[in-house]
């Protein structure tokens, strides 16, 4: 908290500096922000990053940030000071470090405007932000204010984080945040206890779930628990569906879902109901066999599922309502194919495997062509522990930054792949709170955290 407490003081100084270049005078701001401890925080539905926090060593260096100095005169006429010992040297380091921050809550924030203190912490990450929070009860009453919330709408979206679920906790989700590389372990407490949900799909920062049974969706925001249950379909269809999602307008979204025997209805979340707008055109054969494993990916307002036997994939837009099917051959010796998207490119996630040796692999469509180019692979290292072993791949995560689960018998590892840096990156173990043993992954995917997004 320390580190994080000088890092905002930097932000501040920064933004005080520009506020009295420019005229901007308001004493409205209060030196206890600054404070380490802190009065009694209102409670709040919003979720709480420090209790289901597991730390886990990722060889990753953070670096303190530096605390702004005070400038002090110096008497030329003083003389020296006699030489002091270690003790006392080490006390005037400790008093003069604590008279200095007190210096800079007072003198310096005490005429910092409310408005522009919420422009900075409007962006900082998510993680450190709900740390903060439990610095007084000013701070953590900011997730209520209409203001900060439009402050928090204009920060960019940030890297990707990854909702998953695991084997042995199926109603826990466990939340990867790949800035911090830290697992944090949430509950959504309304929630129905006894329906098991799986994250199917994503659009900003809300989750599409679907229970086991393939009947109701949920929508719901990791961050904030704040979640609905879906209206009922109109079609009873109790197979197996693939689902996609996109946003439109500032924070609405719709919702597709499509069978294997054609199928499909749209949710729109302004008129909070489906629709059924049309039938398959002809030229797509059915049944038709969805690789259900694979997450869709979503382009603007385009959806795109993978499709098998034969391979290809079939794609849904879902302002113009027109569908497309693409016949696109998978590479030969691959298995366990995952749609994947980044900067308005489709690609697709594999394991090609020859003999005894198996690699993961990265393929991009091309537009022109319509056939899948390898673009990366994983590092040689890294595939030689998969060398005789029968291993399974399952994607977590397509939105440009990818999380893939490898597990056989003898192993289980997660790692991430960035797809504009090609950079390979290994994801430690996902631990339960006060838990010793790793959980596996069964499924999840990505979702951009953010404070504002309402299901």
């Amino acid at each position: 908290m320390e580190e994080e407490l000088a890092m905002l003081r930097q932000l501040l100084s920064n933004f005080h500096e520009l506020s009295q270049l420019y005229g901007y005078h308001t004493s409205s701001f209060h030196p206890h922000l600054f404070s380490q401890t802190s009065s009694s925080s209102s409670r709040c539905c919003f979720l709480n990053l420090d209790e289901n926090l597991v730390e886990e060593n990722c060889n990753s260096v953070i670096m303190a940030a530096e605390k702004p100095g005070i400038l002090k005169m110096v008497d030329l006429y003083k003389p020296p000071p006699a030489k002091k010992s270690r003790k006392e040297r080490s006390r005037g380091k400790q008093s003069g470090s604590s008279n200095s921050s007190e210096n800079m809550s007072q003198e310096l924030w005490k005429d910092f405007p409310d408005d522009l203190l919420e422009v900075v912490i409007a962006r900082l990450p998510i993680a450190s932000f709900f740390r903060f929070r439990s610095v007084c009860q000013k701070w953590n009453s900011l997730l209520a204010s209409r203001s900060f919330l439009e402050h928090c709408a204009e920060v960019s979206q940030s890297q990707p984080w990854f909702y998953t679920i695991t084997h042995e906790n199926v109603n826990t989700g466990a939340i990867y945040d790949p800035s911090t590389k830290k697992w944090r372990h949430p509950t959504i407490p309304s929630l129905p206890p006894k329906v098991i949900l799986l994250p199917v799909a994503s659009a900003g920062g809300l989750v599409c779930f679907l229970d086991l049974g393939h009947r109701y969706f949920y929508i719901c925001n990791p961050l904030t628990q704040a979640w609905k249950e879906l209206p009922a379909r109109f079609v009873k269809v109790w197979s197996r569906v693939a689902v996609g999602m996109i946003q439109y307008g500032n924070s609405a979204y719709k919702i597709l879902w499509f069978g294997r025997d054609g199928e499909y209805e749209i949710y729109d979340s302004l008129k909070n109901s489906w629709a059924r707008p049309g039938i398959l055109p002809s030229d797509i054969k059915l049944p038709l066999y969805l690789n259900f494993r694979s997450h869709t990916v979503s382009i603007e307002s385009t959806i795109y599922f993978l499709r098998s036997d034969p391979d290809g994939v079939v794609s849904y837009d879902m302002e113009s309502g027109i569908w497309k099917q693409y016949l696109i051959p998978t590479p030969p010796n691959s298995t366990d194919h995952n749609l994947a998207e980044c900067g308005g490119q489709v690609f697709m996630v594999g394991l090609l495997t020859k003999n005894a040796a198996t690699c993961v692999c990265i393929w991009e469509l091309q537009k022109m062509t319509l056939l899948w180019k390898e673009v990366d692979r994983m590092p040689n290292v890294w595939c030689l522990e998969f060398y005789g072993k029968h291993v399974r791949m399952t994607c977590l995560g397509n939105k440009g930054l990818l999380m893939l689960s490898l597990r056989s018998r003898q192993m289980n590892r997660i790692v991430t792949y960035d797809v504009a840096k090609r950079e390979w990156l290994k994801v430690p173990g996902c631990v339960l709170p006060r838990g010793r043993k790793r959980q596996w992954i069964a499924c999840g995917t990505a979702f951009y955290p953010c404070l504002t997004a309402v299901p």
